[in-house]
């Protein structure tokens, strides 16, 4: 009966998701698509503050913005501060140190998109 179960157990783990997926603490590079279909690049550098929890630091351009992030699963999501607004962004951990998303601002329509991939060095 034991291994039955085992067995069973075994069978099941390719029908759920990835569990345990991980952002690593580093520069990112940056590409992505504005509101209005325009494409910007840069960087984000992300600190890891807790092991599902960290702040990130994003540089386009001469834009710059802060904020705190979330990991749970393979969602990674971060709220941050450009200028008076405020935004957020959803991203899906790709592994392999690749982050895909859409983001938004405060009182703007439509989203963005994004991804981030982790400097190796």
């Amino acid at each position: 009966m034991r291994k039955l179960i085992a067995v069973a157990v075994l069978a099941a783990l390719p029908a759920f998701p990835v569990l345990g997926q991980t952002v690593e603490a580093g520069t990112y590079d940056v590409r992505g698509t504005n509101l209005d279909g325009s494409k910007y690049q840069g960087t984000a550098r992300i600190k890891l503050t807790s092991e599902t929890t960290c702040s990130i630091e994003w540089k386009t351009g001469s834009t710059s913005s802060t904020g705190i992030c979330m990991l749970y699963e393979n969602a990674f999501a971060a709220s941050y501060i450009l200028g008076k607004d405020v935004g957020l962004v959803v991203y899906e951990v790709k592994g392999d140190g690749v982050l895909e998303g859409v983001w938004t601002v405060s009182g703007e329509d439509g989203s963005g998109t994004e991804t981030l991939r982790l400097r190796r060095q």
